[in-house]
């Protein structure tokens, strides 16, 4: 899972260090885009949800699909409610041997598969992932594959920041990378005069 960690005030790029992946309980993690004080709130509910979990101590641990499960209904409900939580979100996770990774967007629409993703990701991102994800990819090529993702929304998106984290989730944990920048290239023509031959520019 990757994640840049722009955070915007209106149109304004105003925190550059924002974490939006984070590991919920011992099998899953959570990453999120969208309202960062909604992304708060969730995280909260999932503190209680986990430790409402743990109190049972009966020796089983909720996986990611009973929390993937959970945050369908939490945004469905919000959103009935005419107050949705503005967030778009990607659960993944390993139990017993078995992965997972879903999504669920603000109105409760939700999905497994291979890929997913959230945003101008969904349009950008996604197109390259059916075209180069397969099942026996090694971490070190889906790091690549993750980081030519985040290169293309990179060059086109005005809001998004150079900097990011991947995570990688097993049997034994969550790891979280610490952040890092890409290496970029701008001398493309295209991006010297991007109007150029545009019908109707200045």
């Amino acid at each position: 899972m990757a994640a840049d960690m722009g955070g915007s005030y209106g149109s304004t790029l105003r925190y550059k260090s924002v974490e939006r992946m984070k590991p919920i309980g011992k099998h899953s993690l959570l990453g999120a885009s969208g309202e960062i004080s909604d992304f708060q709130e969730i995280l909260r509910y999932l503190d209680e949800l986990i430790l409402y979990d743990n109190m049972w101590d009966d020796g089983n641990s909720l996986g990611p699909k009973e929390v993937h499960n959970y945050l369908t209904r939490v945004m469905y409900n919000r959103r009935n409610k005419f107050n949705p939580l503005w967030n778009s979100l990607v659960l993944g996770g390993v139990k017993n041997g078995h992965k997972y990774l879903g999504t669920v967007n603000m109105i409760g629409v939700n999905f497994e598969d291979n890929h997913v993703a959230t945003g101008f990701g969904n349009h950008l991102a996604r197109p390259i992932l059916r075209q180069e994800w397969h099942e026996n990819l090694s971490f070190e090529d889906g790091v690549k594959l993750l980081e030519k993702c985040m290169r293309v929304l990179l060059y086109r998106d005005r809001s998004a920041v150079n900097k990011l984290q991947i995570a990688k989730i097993t049997e034994e944990g969550v790891t979280i990378s610490q952040p890092y920048s890409l290496k970029t290239y701008w001398e493309y023509s295209a991006f010297e005069n991007p109007a150029q031959g545009a019908v109707g520019s200045w």
